[in-house]
């Protein structure tokens, strides 16, 4: 039997590809051990899976002025000290590497006990934990054509995201149950990351009364950002976070206002859902959900509303335009080529294992 490790952090984008291929690996009969933060997001998620998990210390790597700056390279010293003990200690044959920074020291661990390494970058161009973890690798994944001139070359592979099956095995009815909601109008699902996002959940409830003239509403609004006061409100439910019940949420909504995160665009395109994407501004990251969502618009999957243009009004707005041209982004997402990337990864660990 083959030893795979698996690690990647920080947010829910980081860990859901690595879940989404955890039953083909078992069905290729390889042991799963997967090394995260003490305390992230990942922690939790994998844990679900009956996955092993080994927590190692972790820092992250800005390229601003922060205090952390000075405390954190030493968190990410220490935590290559514990990824190369447990490269010892679990002796894996290859690792994947989804990103973040918690990933970025078993990458560097493995390279060291000359273990072999996979990559995956989700967004258009490679985020910092990946440029640092790509000297290691033996091949780097990536899910946009775009990305290819980026990665280095004869390492370079265009896979696509790996998609969790039961995304797409979702229940409208259980997820009418759920809600409370009524089966004869529409539902528009509001998703702002693990995280959530301030500055969608500001707009969509200063518009929820438009809103729901029209709609019902599922709000998915991260972790601390409920709104109680709206608690009770007739064709409106909100949540921190959903795991098990959101392929049910995916099959009950009609078209959906998100971040654009790489895998979470990915999700949807697979889902062949009609998206209003607002990306995380330039201001507060590097762009990269910029990117990705200017991507989709020039395929004609999604609409493209920029943070810094996020009023009541224009959300009001490109929510009417998306569900009048909802079809037309159904018929170019059911005419995008998918490869299955499921596959194509696989074949790249099973290569590498050997």
């Amino acid at each position: 039997m083959k030893r795979i490790i698996l690690t990647g952090g920080g947010t829910a984008g980081h860990v859901t590809p690595n879940i989404a291929l955890l039953p083909r690996l078992r069905e290729a009969d390889f042991e799963i051990f997967y090394i995260g933060s003490h305390d992230g997001i990942e922690k939790k998620l994998i844990q679900s899976q009956n996955i092993p998990y080994y927590g190692i210390s972790s820092g992250k790597l800005r390229r601003y002025f922060d205090l952390k700056n000075f405390t954190d390279p030493f968190r990410v010293i220490k935590g290559f000290s514990e990824a190369s003990k447990l490269m010892k200690q679990l002796k894996p044959d290859v690792v994947f590497s989804k990103g973040g920074f918690v990933s970025v020291p078993v990458v560097m661990a493995a390279k060291k006990h000359h273990i072999p390494v996979i990559c995956h970058e989700s967004d258009l161009t490679p985020g910092l934990a990946n440029k640092l973890s790509m000297p290691s690798a033996t091949r780097v994944c990536c899910n946009f054509p775009e990305t290819l001139p980026y990665l280095p070359k004869g390492k370079a592979v265009l896979t696509g995201c790996p998609i969790r099956k039961e995304l797409m095995e979702g229940s409208r009815t259980a997820a009418l149950t759920m809600t409370g909601f009524t089966p004869d109008k529409p539902v528009l699902m509001v998703m702002g990351g693990s995280l959530g996002a301030v500055a969608v959940n500001n707009a969509v409830r200063s518009a929820l009364p438009e809103l729901l003239e029209h709609w019902q509403i599922v709000h998915l609004c991260g972790k601390g950002k409920r709104d109680e006061s709206l608690d009770g409100t007739k064709g409106y439910v909100q949540y921190e976070y959903i795991q098990k019940e959101l392929a049910d949420l995916f099959a009950l909504c009609d078209i959906v206002v998100s971040r654009a995160g790489a895998n979470a665009i990915c999700e949807l395109l697979a889902l062949r859902k009609p998206t209003l994407l607002i990306p995380l501004s330039a201001k507060a990251s590097r762009g990269d959900q910029i990117l990705n969502a200017r991507s989709f618009e020039r395929q004609g999957f999604s609409m493209v509303l920029e943070e810094e243009q996020v009023t009541k009004t224009t959300l009001l707005h490109a929510v009417s335009e998306l569900s009048a041209h909802r079809q037309d982004y159904i018929k170019a997402m059911e005419d995008c080529p998918q490869s299955d990337a499921i596959e194509t990864i696989l074949g790249l660990i099973k290569e590498a294992a050997i």
